[in-house]
């Protein structure tokens, strides 16, 4: 057999995703190229890996006996690989980051001088809402996640990177006042989806001021709701990080209000169970020992901003 670990790695990522389509956008290939090389190992086997059954893409038990050793085979490959590099006496091994949608602002500026000083660590970032980055702690699916709250029942050490701050912000060519929590009512509230911890932050926020939502919009993503805050849709109390150039240069602007700005902390949080590598404890030494001098080289401007 003549197969390549390129091609073990796009028959993953096809068994992870049940798709080539959505296989080749996770690999950043184009759905000919995963096809090809699907097809490539595929012909080195007289059983099927996959079958089609009315347009859907299934793994066979033999695919998945496939996949199983693959894994395998190219975890050893990683080993092998790690194990030269630690007898040149450099760091090296793999971490996998889950973050909530909005510590992708805050993530990479933390990571970019651990990289470039331990080169042979690879990092990967997985980025969702805040219900599957911690459903993904308690299944243990990554070595590290990024949140902004810590739910009391998760048994995790905590590293507090930095504050989070979130404040209302609308259109600059709002018409009226927003003076008071009250006049949140008379306005169109742009919403987070279910499970995204600035949605809850905002209903907390306007259930402690007694605001009735009248009109409401809810939007997937950060750069939805900022868009929609953008074209004058609506408000949002959103975290400030996301928010520098669309500040500067677009229609928008933070509007002052009782209560706000709301404040909780980024926190990189991993299991109290957890068996630290030396890679995965370099990168805890690293974030306590420069966060200080990381936040106010990149976030001093989010910092006490009204």
């Amino acid at each position: 057999m003549h197969y390549t670990f390129h091609q073990l790695k796009i028959f993953l990522k096809v068994v992870e995703c049940q798709s080539i389509t959505k296989a080749a956008e996770e690999m950043y290939l184009t759905q000919p190229a995963v096809s090809i090389q699907l097809k490539k190992l595929q012909d080195q086997f007289e059983l099927p890996l996959t079958e089609v059954i009315r347009r859907q893409l299934y793994i066979t038990d033999f695919g998945e006996e496939i996949a199983e050793r693959s894994r395998r085979i190219l975890e050893e490959a990683d080993a092998i690989r790690y194990t030269v590099a630690q007898y040149k006496g450099l760091l090296s091994g793999k971490i996998k980051i889950s973050v909530v949608s909005t510590g992708k602002y805050v993530i990479p500026y933390f990571l970019k001088s651990f990289m470039d000083r331990y080169p042979e660590v690879e990092i990967s970032v997985d980025v969702s809402n805040k219900n599957k980055v911690i459903e993904g702690f308690w299944k243990n699916e990554s070595d590290f996640s990024l949140v902004s709250v810590v739910p009391d029942d998760l048994n995790a050490h905590t590293v507090a990177l930095m504050e989070n701050r979130l404040y209302l912000v609308g259109s600059k060519k709002y018409p009226k006042k927003i003076t008071k929590p009250k006049n949140l009512e008379n306005v169109t509230l742009l919403f987070r989806e279910e499970g995204s911890a600035t949605r809850n932050a905002m209903q907390e926020y306007l259930k402690q001021h007694k605001v009735q939502v009248n009109k409401s919009m809810e939007l997937v993503s950060n750069e939805a709701v900022k868009q929609a805050i953008n074209a004058g849709i609506g408000f949002s109390i959103v975290p400030l990080i996301g928010l520098r150039t669309a500040l500067e240069n677009e229609h928008m602007k933070i509007y002052p209000l009782k209560g706000l700005p709301i404040i909780t902390n980024w926190n990189l949080i991993y299991s109290q169970a957890k068996q630290l590598t030396p890679a995965q404890k370099a990168l805890i030494t690293y974030f306590e020992e420069h966060k200080k001098h990381l936040v106010q080289e990149h976030f001093d401007w989010a910092l006490g901003k009204i």
